[in-house]
């Protein structure tokens, strides 16, 4: 599906906000947000359109994840201790002028200020590739390759250990900049291990480490999470638990197929090393502390 951008209107507080508490943007629950919200999709592009008196836009984004949130967060949700604007996502910056710019450098246009009643709606693409060349960006983006998958020796269910394996979740999580925790609650259960971007906020990833034994259970959590939070949900297994997940997949769960991924215990132990091995490198260069 070919990517679309979203023009995001809000004001001068509430993006520095967002920008100062894990770029992230919310929508109230009405049934015309939540059409648009549900077409949103990872990978798109969103335009921060500032109100007045800046009156144009400011930068780019490309939507990293979304999600139902389900504990204040805005000031004004805080205040009232309640939440106004559930349907969340989180976004990764591409291009942002420096608040002081704001005002001066923002890109204006008059058809463009015409729509902005509407917070939250998708543009042309031929107004999006004007605003990318105003900001000297490449109109062209070329979808990045990534590089070779991880490939690593199949693990069995007695080579796994259900708590390492969750310290190395967590230690990954952490290390990609995450809030991780293990046993987090979710309702009368709890889940292995997530990731959160910020303290407030729901989980971004949720994990799930079955060594033996009761795969639908742990796709039941997985699966709650997902309707929950629109979590990233994970089932950590040996590789000969692969056909049961493929079989409750396509079947029992079949509502999360496509959204829910099976990873191999041996590939998370390969991972968690990468991962440990490159930040000790930095530190010996002196990169991180």
């Amino acid at each position: 599906m070919a990517k679309q951008y979203w023009l995001l209107v809000g004001t001068e507080r509430n993006w520095k906000f967002s920008f100062q508490n894990g770029n992230l943007w919310g929508l109230k629950d009405f049934r015309e947000s939540l059409a648009l919200w549900n077409l949103l999709q990872e990978g798109d592009k969103v335009l921060f359109y500032v109100s007045k008196p800046v009156g144009g836009v400011i930068g780019i984004a490309t939507v990293t994840t979304k999600f139902r949130q389900t504990n204040p967060l805005w000031p004004e949700e805080t205040r009232r201790n309640e939440v106004i604007w559930p349907l969340r996502f989180e976004f990764d910056v591409e291009y942002c002028l420096s608040p002081s710019l704001w005002g001066t450098k923002c890109y204006r246009e008059t058809n463009l200020q015409l729509i902005t009643r509407m917070v939250f709606q998708c543009i042309p693409l031929s107004v999006s590739q004007a605003i990318r060349s105003y900001f000297g960006m490449p109109v062209d983006e070329p979808e990045k390759i990534l590089g070779p998958s991880l490939v690593s020796p199949v693990a069995t269910p007695s080579t796994i250990n259900h708590g390492v394996l969750k310290q190395q979740l967590s230690e990954v999580g952490r290390i990609q900049g995450f809030i991780a925790e293990e046993e987090y609650p979710i309702e009368s259960n709890r889940l292995d291990v997530v990731w959160r971007r910020v303290e407030r906020s729901v989980p971004t990833y949720a994990f799930e480490v079955q060594v033996a034994g009761d795969i639908y259970h742990a796709l039941a959590k997985l699966k709650h999470a997902f309707d929950l939070w629109n979590s990233h949900i994970f089932l950590v297994a040996s590789l000969d638990a692969k056909p049961k997940f493929d079989e409750l997949v396509s079947g029992t769960f079949h509502e999360v197929e496509g959204r829910v991924r099976f990873l191999q215990a041996s590939q998370v132990a390969e991972l968690h090393k990468r991962k440990t091995s490159y930040r000790e490198f930095e530190r010996a260069l002196g990169i991180i502390q």
